[in-house]
């Protein structure tokens, strides 16, 4: 590990280096070490920063710059997804299979990546989170099984989106578009989407500074969340089909 990457510590409370202080490659990689308490990953979270490595490595905690950001008042389907949606019979729910759906983010295979970066430390890190109140799922059902979702952390009125999963066509897709619905009538404007790539592009992510990033999050994080712990009952049980219709 390289001398000029700081370490952290083992007091969960104890402050992260200046997210300026990232290395501009390989992505942000702002520090290692510590632990994946839920006071650790909140206060990650809520400065901008996420942990991401593999099963051998150290913790290594990221800040990229630029960062990708999806706006909740502009992620809608577009008109071909649309019309595949409005005959959808899925069903949206939310925190009622958190842990099924982070497994099916790590074992799914996704093109182009070999292995996983949610380790067996990084699921139960999550899971502790969920059951803090503070990480959630949105899960699209068909019948009872589950096809598809999306995971990630909720602090005050922002969302860090982790990862999501598809096991029919489209399935990920209704899951992002459905937690973009769901938020804006929470008043959640921004869903930080990390690393971008061609495919969050095509969902409508944009590419932010750094700097506006950490000004646009810092008001969002101080905020009451719009729902504290469970999102299941304020979610309920939501037909895919009117993603459809949204405008």
């Amino acid at each position: 590990m390289s001398l000029h990457l700081p370490r952290l510590g083992e007091d969960p409370e104890a402050p992260f280096p200046p997210v300026d202080t990232a290395l501009r490659r390989p992505d942000g990689l702002l520090a290692f070490g510590g632990d994946l308490s839920v006071t650790r990953l909140r206060r990650a979270y809520a400065q901008g920063i996420f942990p991401w490595f593999s099963d051998g490595q150290p913790i290594l905690w990221w800040s990229p710059d630029p960062r990708t950001v999806f706006d909740t008042a502009a992620l809608r389907p577009n008109r071909r997804l649309a019309r595949t949606l409005r005959s959808s019979r899925w069903t949206l729910r939310a925190d009622t299979a958190f842990a099924d759906v982070v497994a099916a983010c790590a074992q799914v295979p996704r093109a182009g990546q070999d292995g996983t970066w949610i380790t067996r430390d990084m699921q139960t890190a999550y899971g502790a989170l969920h059951a803090a109140g503070q990480a959630h799922s949105v899960e699209v059902f068909e019948g009872a099984r589950l096809v598809g979702g999306i995971y990630g952390v909720a602090i005050g009125a922002m969302f860090f989106g982790e990862s999501m999963f598809s096991l029919q066509s489209g399935a990920s897709k209704a899951a992002l578009f459905g937690l973009a619905r769901q938020m804006r009538a929470w008043h959640m404007p921004l869903i930080d989407a990390q690393i971008g790539n061609p495919h969050l592009a095509m969902l409508g992510a944009a590419s932010w500074p750094r700097a506006r990033f950490m000004d646009a999050i810092a008001p969002l994080v101080a905020r009451p969340p719009a729902v504290a712990g469970t999102w299941t009952a304020a979610f309920g049980e939501q037909p895919v089909a009117a993603l459809g219709n949204a405008r």
